[in-house]
């Protein structure tokens, strides 16, 4: 259904030709409300399975420019999970600690367990759009063996084969880009500068960045481009229209649950018989073994 969403290294992905606007799923916007709503009880159902069967971990991993709506939407589709299982991490400029390690040092710290889901607001990438945008590697320190030059290469290799490594251990990586406009953005923008109770979400460095838009699309082209992978495939999402953005990833997660399918653990008959025991002795704790309901029951 949404498969011209998903790029898993197959097509290349060519930013240019993609849609930030259609919403061609649903009929209206009243359609995909009463979806969403539908898809997040399915979600939690299947969170439930997953949480109990512990035996695989998912990353749902959100990357966008400014204002697309990355905050939103994690509160519309996933706010319906159990806190059981569940963490979002959201990485933002790295510490003077987390610079002294290796740029996945923060990452790892962060990637779930078995049977839990991770929701990363921004992630690993930040680490080959804003430093490439920015060139951030003349700012750090390198050891004298590192050829400036490489360095993206060498960590769009990387991310790749961390993801790669994550899937043999259990853990999936579902990368979401919530793809918004230039001029859509603009407009949000002026919504947070002219609507007091949104105030507290503009600065001036949101404008600032605003000016690096052509690279960072560039960016993220190549990040999709080097990374989409078919066991970590990225779906670049619509984002100018909020009700479509998020019922889209709504099923994006919903399927990805389903395929990896999971069950309540079957309960062994020494279970059942040792339940039967727990049973029989909480029965006649509260006096009710002998009493004439059991024994209709019975």
């Amino acid at each position: 259904m949404f498969d011209h969403y998903r790029y898993d290294g197959t097509e290349p992905f060519d930013i240019k030709k993609v849609s930030t606007s259609e919403t061609k799923l649903v009929k209206d916007k009243e359609e995909a409300a009463q979806k969403l709503d539908k898809n997040n009880k399915k979600i939690d159902e299947l969170q439930q399975k997953l949480y109990a069967e512990k035996k695989e971990g998912v990353i749902f991993l959100f990357q966008a420019m400014d204002a697309a709506g990355k905050d939103g939407t994690i509160r519309a589709v996933l706010s319906c999970l159990s806190p059981h299982g569940v963490h979002e991490a959201a990485f933002k400029s790295p510490s003077s600690d987390e610079l002294a390690h290796d740029y996945l040092w923060r990452i790892e710290k962060n990637v779930p367990a078995k049977g839990e889901i991770a929701i990363f607001n921004r992630s690993q990438y930040e680490e080959v759009l804003i430093y490439r945008v920015k060139k951030l590697w003349n700012s750090q320190a390198n050891a004298d063996r590192i050829d400036p030059d490489k360095i993206l290469d060498y960590r769009y290799q990387d991310i790749k084969n961390f993801e790669e490594y994550l899937w043999h251990n259990n853990v999936r990586t579902v990368k979401i880009f919530l793809n918004v406009s230039k001029e859509e953005q603009a407009r949000r923008f002026l919504d947070r500068i002219e609507e007091p109770e949104k105030n507290w979400k503009f600065s001036g460095a949101d404008y600032e960045e605003r000016q690096y838009w052509d690279d960072y699309q560039k960016a993220f082209e190549a990040a999709i481009n080097k990374t989409a992978s078919k066991h970590a495939p990225w779906f670049v999402v619509p984002a100018d229209h909020k009700w479509y953005m998020r019922y889209v990833v709504s099923e994006i997660i919903l399927d990805t649950l389903k395929d990896m399918d999971p069950h309540y653990p079957v309960v062994t008959e020494d279970r059942l018989q040792e339940f039967g025991r727990y049973k029989t002795a909480l029965e006649k704790e509260l006096g009710i073994e002998d009493s004439p309901d059991k024994k209709e029951e019975d």
